[in-house]
């Protein structure tokens, strides 16, 4: 019997600093998160960052919370149940982080009789921090609970033609009678180090302004290639003037260089340009969350306006849209015509 898990990356059970403190010590002990050595990461992790923010990401999540509970946990919820309703095998959620758990997710399938999985995480990009991690997860919980269940991982999305036409779809909605100077595509950031580190080819990779635009096996789990290769496609299908757009990234932790330009610079430097009216859109993920709602619709809204801007608009992620679910649903259920169709062959 088959069926799917589908993974996002996870919230606080609530805003509560405790609840918070314990989601970040999952989080940021992830070694493909923070991947230096396990005394260097405890002591970063639980000798700086949890006795300091907290209260702060507490404070962050408190003006993002919906009455149902994190942004993030309730739209993955909703678009499950709507995947439910197109296709014909079970359909679980889990989080890499907090709950409900890959281990508890996978428990659910496995009850229902599930022995073939279908591993969809919910990231156009591969990258350590994101699929990498789900994947290692998953693939050890198999080997030690589920030794009979047999797993097998959606690639990344970035450039399927199908995934581009909703995501260009849900920025024209939004962008068509909106009067802006310029559409920027804002991705989850990394430490430049992780790219190196998941290049196959261990030489492609030099961040140099030039690899990711040359052909490379390494593209396969290149998550800078894949973030311009999606910013290249959508404005191509948009049509989009070369000067109307760019490509930055956010979220920077500690100090090592990560992936450039820097999304709270580059807004800055907007508005300090003469810029009056922008727009942003944040492909790295799928599910409105933190990193939307707080860090760009808040924070990055306070910084255009404090460096002379007008007028900011964020435009939601894909979410539950029908589309989407839609399109969710084909692949899972292109993926279970081709299972049945080996199991006829073999």
């Amino acid at each position: 019997m088959k069926g799917v898990l589908l993974v996002n990356l996870g919230s606080p059970e609530s805003t509560n600093p405790k609840d918070v403190k314990k989601y970040l010590d999952e989080f940021l002990m992830d070694e493909r998160v923070i991947d230096v050595p396990w005394l260097l990461r405890a002591f970063i992790v639980k000798g700086i960052v949890l006795n300091t923010r907290p209260k702060q990401s507490a404070a962050a999540y408190q003006k993002i919370w919906w009455e149902e509970g994190s942004s993030l946990i309730v739209l993955s919820e909703r678009l499950q149940q709507k995947i439910d309703k197109f296709t014909e095998v079970p359909i679980s959620l889990a989080m890499r982080y907090g709950k409900p758990s890959i281990e508890q997710g996978l428990k659910e399938l496995h009850a229902k009789g599930v022995d073939e999985v279908l591993l969809l995480p919910l990231y156009p990009q591969f990258a350590m921090a994101t699929t990498e991690t789900i994947v290692v997860l998953a693939d050890e919980l198999q080997k030690e609970h589920f030794p009979e269940m047999k797993i097998t991982t959606l690639p990344p999305f970035y450039n399927r033609p199908d995934y581009i036409e909703i995501l260009s779809r849900s920025i024209a909605e939004k962008i068509e009678k909106l009067d802006y100077e310029h559409l920027l595509f804002s991705y989850h950031g990394v430490p430049e180090r992780h790219i190196r580190k998941s290049d196959i080819t261990k030489s492609h990779c030099q961040i140099d302004g030039t690899c990711c635009q040359t052909a490379s096996p390494a593209h396969q789990f290149c998550y800078r290639h894949q973030c311009y290769e999606t910013t290249r496609l959508v404005a191509e299908k948009l049509e989009l003037n070369p000067d109307a757009y760019s490509t930055s990234f956010q979220s920077r932790l500690g100090f090592d260089p990560w992936l450039q330009p820097y999304t709270d610079r580059t807004i800055e430097k907007f508005g300090l340009n003469g810029m009056k009216k922008m727009a942003i859109v944040t492909p790295a993920f799928v599910s409105d969350c933190l990193e939307t709602l707080e860090e760009i619709a808040m924070e990055g809204e306070e910084i255009f306006h404090e460096n002379g801007g007008k007028e900011l608009t964020v435009i939601p992620c894909l979410n539950d849209r029908e589309d989407w679910v839609k399109t969710l649903s084909n692949w899972i259920n292109a993926w279970v015509e081709a299972k049945q169709e080996e199991s006829v062959g073999s």
